[in-house]
């Protein structure tokens, strides 16, 4: 229950770049780059409900722990994947549906901060949270 809250981003890392190998052109990654994303997490035993909330958009999304769901990020790619709980820490698994590369999430409560870790074609890239 550690996900609990609402989390606004603080800074974020190589995530250019990182945006920059998943494709996204230029104009959508400067845009990208200053999205205010604030997420507002809620679980429920192996149920999360994640309202998510940005300059682009706000969707609501609600996944089990190790079902696969459809996911679309915030510039369009769609994605099919899971989240598990692996002690502290959630990790994602999700292939793109445009190509079947994968994309690996991770987020990790570090002291009062939650950091959402991206890899996708060897490139790293971090967001940093901290409760709203």
């Amino acid at each position: 229950m550690a996900f609990d809250g609402t989390w606004k981003v603080e800074k974020s890392e190589n995530y250019e770049k990182f945006m920059e190998v998943m494709g996204i052109n230029l104009v959508k990654r400067k845009l990208g780059a200053h999205d205010n994303l604030k997420l507002t997490i809620k679980q429920e035993g192996n149920k999360f409900t994640i309202h998510e909330s940005s300059n682009f958009r706000t969707i609501d999304i609600v996944f089990i722990l190790g079902e696969k769901f459809d996911y679309s990020l915030a510039d369009g790619t769609e994605l099919n994947g899971a989240w598990e709980l692996q002690g502290t820490q959630l990790t994602g698994t999700f292939n793109r549906k445009d190509n079947g590369k994968k994309l690996e999430a991770l987020r990790e409560i570090v002291g009062e901060e939650m950091i959402q870790t991206y890899t996708y074609e060897g490139v790293t890239a971090k967001r940093i949270f901290k409760k709203a």
